[in-house]
């Protein structure tokens, strides 16, 4: 899995005009899922997303956690991140995970960041044409890959 995560101070996602997700302080977490994905990565990521330390303190120091704020998550599929671009200059996709293994580890990952945060996670619409529209805040822009968790 490969999740981007944004730190923002306002987020919300519209498919066809239509508000499906919107968030205050937190994270936009884009999440890509590939093949070889699993349950254990899944909540490895989901730990890392909610500890990671990235907001500040009283002394402007980033050591506090999304947990720490008490922000919110705007979680947003994105096959995307699975491009491959060595050869010529249209991307290949075939390390993305297909719908049937992408949609239930995107749920559960909805779930696993809901019960770790005790709220309700924002969404987009798996598959659709979304548009997102967020402030960075910082810019604070982190990248995690779970083939590089050690």
């Amino acid at each position: 899995m490969r999740a981007v995560i944004q730190r923002v101070s306002e987020a919300k996602c519209l498919v066809d005009d239509e508000l499906t997700g919107e968030i205050k302080n937190g994270y936009v977490v884009l999440l890509g899922v590939c093949n070889e994905d699993t349950d254990e990565d899944l909540k490895w990521l989901a730990q890392k997303i909610v500890n990671l330390r990235v907001f500040s303190d009283d002394a402007g120091l980033m050591n506090k956690s999304l947990k720490d704020i008490e922000g919110s998550i705007l979680l947003i599929s994105q096959f995307t991140l699975f491009a491959q671009t060595k050869k010529g200059n249209r991307p290949s996709f075939i390390n993305a995970a297909k719908p049937g293994l992408a949609i239930p580890l995107y749920e559960k990952m909805i779930n696993e960041l809901k019960m770790l945060t005790n709220k309700e996670i924002a969404t987009g619409i798996f598959g659709a044409d979304m548009k997102i529209h967020l402030v960075n805040d910082g810019p604070v822009t982190i990248t995690i890959d779970t083939k590089n968790k050690e």
